[in-house]
Protein backbone atom coordinates (compact mmCIF):
# COMPACT_ATOMS: atom_id res chain seq x y z
CA UNK A 1 0.00 0.00 0.00
CA UNK A 2 1.23 3.69 -0.88
CA UNK A 3 1.41 5.88 1.84
CA UNK A 4 3.22 9.53 2.87
CA UNK A 5 3.61 11.17 5.18
CA UNK A 6 4.52 14.46 6.41
CA UNK A 7 6.97 15.95 8.67
CA UNK A 8 8.96 19.13 9.39
CA UNK A 9 6.32 21.87 9.39
CA UNK A 10 6.22 23.86 12.44
CA UNK A 11 5.63 27.62 14.00
CA UNK A 12 8.55 30.39 12.55
CA UNK A 13 8.98 33.34 12.41
CA UNK A 14 8.91 35.56 9.11
CA UNK A 15 12.72 35.19 7.64
CA UNK A 16 13.14 31.93 8.49
CA UNK A 17 13.64 28.53 7.07
CA UNK A 18 12.11 25.07 7.19
CA UNK A 19 12.84 21.69 5.24
CA UNK A 20 9.19 19.67 4.72
CA UNK A 21 10.19 15.82 4.29
CA UNK A 22 7.36 13.29 2.91
CA UNK A 23 8.63 10.17 3.43
CA UNK A 24 7.01 7.27 0.98
CA UNK A 25 6.53 4.02 1.97
CA UNK A 26 5.18 0.61 0.21
CA UNK A 27 7.06 1.08 -3.63
CA UNK A 28 9.71 2.70 -4.78
CA UNK A 29 9.01 6.72 -5.98
CA UNK A 30 12.31 7.25 -7.82
CA UNK A 31 10.24 6.88 -11.44
CA UNK A 32 6.83 8.83 -9.66
CA UNK A 33 5.79 12.29 -10.07
CA UNK A 34 6.03 13.88 -7.02
CA UNK A 35 4.45 16.98 -5.76
CA UNK A 36 3.81 19.90 -3.34
CA UNK A 37 0.79 21.46 -2.24
CA UNK A 38 -0.59 23.92 -0.36
CA UNK A 39 -3.42 25.00 1.62
CA UNK A 40 -4.04 28.43 3.41
CA UNK A 41 -6.91 29.13 5.80
CA UNK A 42 -10.06 29.60 3.97
CA UNK A 43 -8.22 29.50 0.42
CA UNK A 44 -8.23 26.70 -2.48
CA UNK A 45 -5.28 24.17 -1.99
CA UNK A 46 -2.46 25.29 -4.50
CA UNK A 47 0.29 23.45 -6.00
CA UNK A 48 3.26 24.74 -4.82
CA UNK A 49 6.14 22.03 -7.42
CA UNK A 50 6.59 18.73 -8.96
CA UNK A 51 9.41 16.79 -9.57
CA UNK A 52 9.94 13.76 -11.83
CA UNK A 53 12.06 11.04 -11.66
CA UNK A 54 14.00 12.39 -9.01
CA UNK A 55 15.44 14.69 -11.40
CA UNK A 56 13.17 17.53 -13.38
CA UNK A 57 11.79 20.21 -11.25
CA UNK A 58 9.60 22.88 -11.52
CA UNK A 59 8.50 25.39 -8.79
CA UNK A 60 5.36 27.60 -9.13
CA UNK A 61 6.35 31.27 -10.15
CA UNK A 62 5.12 32.87 -7.10
CA UNK A 63 7.28 30.62 -4.63
CA UNK A 64 10.49 30.02 -6.84
CA UNK A 65 12.96 32.10 -5.64
CA UNK A 66 12.41 30.96 -2.16
CA UNK A 67 11.34 27.12 -2.64
CA UNK A 68 13.57 24.09 -3.69
CA UNK A 69 12.26 20.48 -3.97
CA UNK A 70 14.65 17.47 -3.82
CA UNK A 71 14.38 13.82 -3.22
CA UNK A 72 16.65 11.21 -1.54
CA UNK A 73 15.85 8.40 -3.56
CA UNK A 74 17.64 5.88 -0.85
CA UNK A 75 15.57 7.00 1.56
CA UNK A 76 12.44 6.85 -0.06
CA UNK A 77 11.80 11.22 0.99
CA UNK A 78 10.86 14.06 -1.04
CA UNK A 79 11.60 17.57 0.41
CA UNK A 80 11.10 20.77 0.48
CA UNK A 81 13.05 23.77 1.60
CA UNK A 82 11.60 26.83 2.21
CA UNK A 83 13.70 30.28 2.56
CA UNK A 84 12.71 33.34 3.58
CA UNK A 85 9.14 32.31 5.36
CA UNK A 86 6.28 34.93 5.17
CA UNK A 87 3.13 35.29 6.89
CA UNK A 88 1.51 34.08 3.70
CA UNK A 89 3.52 30.63 3.36
CA UNK A 90 1.31 29.95 6.59
CA UNK A 91 -0.27 26.58 5.45
CA UNK A 92 -0.77 22.82 5.44
CA UNK A 93 1.67 21.50 3.38
CA UNK A 94 0.79 18.08 1.54
CA UNK A 95 2.85 15.92 -0.60
CA UNK A 96 1.57 14.44 -3.60
CA UNK A 97 2.60 11.26 -5.81
CA UNK A 98 1.67 9.40 -9.06
CA UNK A 99 2.58 7.03 -11.47
CA UNK A 100 0.49 7.50 -14.32
CA UNK A 101 2.42 8.75 -17.41
CA UNK A 102 -0.48 11.07 -18.35
CA UNK A 103 -0.90 13.62 -17.86
CA UNK A 104 3.18 14.74 -17.81
CA UNK A 105 4.47 15.52 -14.38
CA UNK A 106 4.40 19.13 -14.84
CA UNK A 107 1.42 19.61 -16.08
CA UNK A 108 -0.30 17.22 -13.58
CA UNK A 109 -3.14 19.29 -11.17
CA UNK A 110 -4.32 18.04 -8.26
CA UNK A 111 -6.84 15.53 -9.51
CA UNK A 112 -4.03 13.80 -11.17
CA UNK A 113 -2.59 12.87 -8.25
CA UNK A 114 -3.21 9.67 -6.68
CA UNK A 115 -1.74 9.36 -3.19
CA UNK A 116 -1.23 12.28 -0.64
CA UNK A 117 0.01 12.81 2.47
CA UNK A 118 -2.10 14.05 5.57
CA UNK A 119 -0.03 16.97 5.64
CA UNK A 120 2.19 19.37 8.04
CA UNK A 121 1.25 22.40 9.27
CA UNK A 122 3.44 25.74 8.61
CA UNK A 123 2.86 28.68 10.80
CA UNK A 124 4.76 32.09 10.34
CA UNK A 125 4.32 34.65 12.33
CA UNK A 126 5.55 38.35 11.74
Amino acid sequence: QVMLVESGGGSVEAGGSLRLSCAASGSSYSDYCMGWFRQAPGKEREGVGTLHKAASVQIADSVKDRFSISQDIAKNTLYLQISDLKPEDTAMYYCAADRRLWPGCHQKQQRDFGYWGQGTQVTVSS
